[in-house]
């Protein structure tokens, strides 16, 4: 049948319909290329290493690796971006190459290319407006994390071996932890600051991705200088319990993981639970200042403090070194870095503080940590956050994000990410840091540590974990844990609390009860005691200690009889317990 429009018609539709596929092509083509660097890359080249020796001489460290660089480091005949368009603009071709480059190419490795980075590098989310959001590979309607985030999707979709960005306020490890890749962030100025634009001087610390721990490894070794030597390992690891409070997914998830590996490997010895705001608080006098005289509890205010300190520090430089040109070229910045940018108040003593608490951190972690130990806390709040979500701008989040990043940034400690698989499709990770200088032990501890780590996480990950999958057992064992450090502390009633929390939720054990009723003993609550004791005692047979406790309530309460049949006994279990012994002979002397 004829078109009722005429044969010219026919001819329009064919066209519109040729028009229409080849848009289409075009716009898949697009796609296709997209995703053949995820976005990642804002300049492709090349830096090739010289020639291997000849045998016998060892290759070189880096042999056969490649590397991506975040647009923030100088390469000779391009322009350093900064995340920019109008900084490109209004800035020359680099006259020399960063050396930290030029260490890597000679040890071998090829540099591929500059990838984007936030926004003069200022950002967290990975988002840019000026060169679109590279696609995070694990889970492409997330964001990647920033600033470094080109850097860490390289790594991530295997287009690099390694990578390198710029770790201010957690440039590096929060993409690292957002990519699910190994993110490194060494003691501050062990590795070069020259031949990259400066943020925050004072906080700026080179960093790099991999998803291979013996790539990080041979990356870091060569960039501190680090001479090669036998493992070494952590003598105490420290879980900061405060800090894993702040984790919007299940502590269980990441914990569990951690502390099955260290029992398989080391034993429980190792394993310290740390109220770290708490320890912190009395170590850094400076922040008392910062809280405006307030008198608060809480160790998340010390936490909270210890951020605000590392943004103020942050502002302020970042304004010393760009206000100018921001001033004189007026680009077009995006509104949420604007309005960051210019919460700083000209306030020296403030400032002061912050300089003075980034010096106390230090002191107070390394005094911590010593030569042989290991703080582990989460590196992010939980899952990386959707494209556009509105909690990248919240104050809030931000402000308790900082509160985990401010740890390594203001005490120059150092610090690696390490990925423990997926919960609800989305990476999770954790965070080891170790003291100042301690680069070589948590190298080592990540070297020895990164295998059964993975093993767990895959068992955590195919357990398929929710909030409702915690069992109260476990979550006792979390809340008894939490008693125990609060009872170290001498925070009696705080203890009690906990240690209630765990016999609500799973009264069959005899240790919590028996561990009530110590925190009860230091209160002089003797009757309660002994109750507690009581029911240890029902629960356990052979606890020793609940006869021991309940020994010493029934002596304050003057059951002196039935006190040294409870001496006895745990004489009994136990011969050689001198406080059994020491106490049954008192007794008797008493009523000779």
């Amino acid at each position: 049948m004829p078109s009722p429009y005429g044969p010219s018609s026919n001819l329009w539709v064919l066209l519109g319909l040729g028009v229409a596929s080849i848009f289409l092509m075009t716009r898949r083509m697009r796609r296709r290329a997209l995703k053949e660097d995820f976005g990642a890359f804002v300049e492709r080249l090349q830096l090739l290493p010289p020639p291997p020796p000849a045998p016998p001489k060892a290759p070189h460290p880096l042999n056969g690796l490649t590397f991506a660089v975040a647009d923030i480091f100088d390469i000779e005949g391009y322009v350093t971006g900064f995340g920019n368009l109008d900084w490109a603009r209004t800035h020359e071709s680099a006259a020399r190459t960063a050396p930290i480059i030029l260490a890597l190419v000679d040890g071998g490795a090829t540099c591929i290319g500059k990838t984007i980075i936030d926004e003069l590098a200022y950002g967290m989310s990975g988002e840019n407006k000026h060169y679109d959001t590279p696609t995070n590979p694990t889970v492409p309607e997330r964001v990647p994390g920033g600033c470094s985030s080109g850097s860490a999707v390289a790594v991530a979709s295997g287009l690099a071996d390694f990578s390198l960005g710029v770790d201010t306020i957690g440039g590096v490890r929060i993409p690292g932890a957002y990519c699910g890749i190994l993110a490194f962030r060494p003691s501050y100025a062990s590795v070069s600051n020259l031949g990259f634009v400066p943020v925050s001087p004072s906080l700026d610390t080179i960093g790099f991705f991999s998803k291979d721990p013996n790539v990080l490894r041979r990356v870091a070794y060569l960039l501190i200088q680090a001479p090669y030597s036998g493992l070494r390992q952590p003598r105490n690891i420290f879980i900061a319990d405060d800090c894993f409070e702040l984790l919007k997914i299940p502590t269980s998830r990441v914990t569990r993981v951690l502390i099955n590996s260290v029992e398989k490997l080391f034993g429980k010895k190792l394993l310290k639970h740390l109220n770290l705001g708490d320890y912190l608080s009395s170590k850094l006098p400076s922040l008392k200042q910062l809280q405006n005289g307030k008198k608060n509890g809480d160790s998340k205010s010390t936490l909270l403090s210890l951020a605000k300190a590392m943004q103020s520090l942050y502002n302020h430089e970042f304004r010393n070194n760009h206000e100018e040109w921001i001033s004189s070229t007026k680009p077009a910045l995006d509104p949420f870095i604007s309005a960051q940018i210019n919460r700083l108040a000209d306030d020296n003593l403030a400032l002061d503080c912050c300089q003075s608490a980034r010096e106390e951190s230090r002191l107070a972690l390394n005094a911590l940590l010593k030569d042989e130990g290991i703080l582990v806390l989460p590196t992010v709040l939980g899952l990386p956050p959707k494209l556009n979500a509105k909690e990248l701008s919240s104050e809030d989040y931000l402000n308790h994000t900082f509160c985990l990043s401010a740890i390594a940034s203001m005490s120059g400690c150092c610090q690696v990410t390490i990925p423990l698989g997926l919960f609800e499709k989305c990476p999770v990770s954790v965070s080891f840091i170790a003291r100042h200088g301690g680069d070589h032990l948590l190298l080592d501890t990540i070297q020895t540590m990164y295998a059964i780590l993975q093993e767990q996480a895959d068992i955590a990950s195919m357990s398929n974990f929710s909030k409702s999958s915690i069992t109260n057992e476990e979550s006792a064992e979390i809340a008894k844990e939490k008693g125990n450090v609060a009872y170290k502390d001498k925070q009696w009633q705080k203890a009690i609390s906990l240690y209630t929390e765990a016999i609500k939720l799973n009264g069959k054990n005899a240790t919590y009860y028996s561990n009530r009723a110590a925190a009860y003993l230091e209160l002089g609550s003797y009757l309660q005691a002994e109750a507690d004791c009581s029911s240890a005692i029902n629960l356990d047979k052979k606890n020793v200690k609940a006869y021991l406790r309940r020994g010493t309530a029934r002596e304050m309460l003057g059951y002196y009889k039935e006190a040294i049949e409870d001496f006895k006994y745990a004489l009994v279990l136990e011969p050689t317990n001198k406080t059994a012994n020491l106490a049954s002979n008192r007794l008797k002397q008493l009523f000779q």
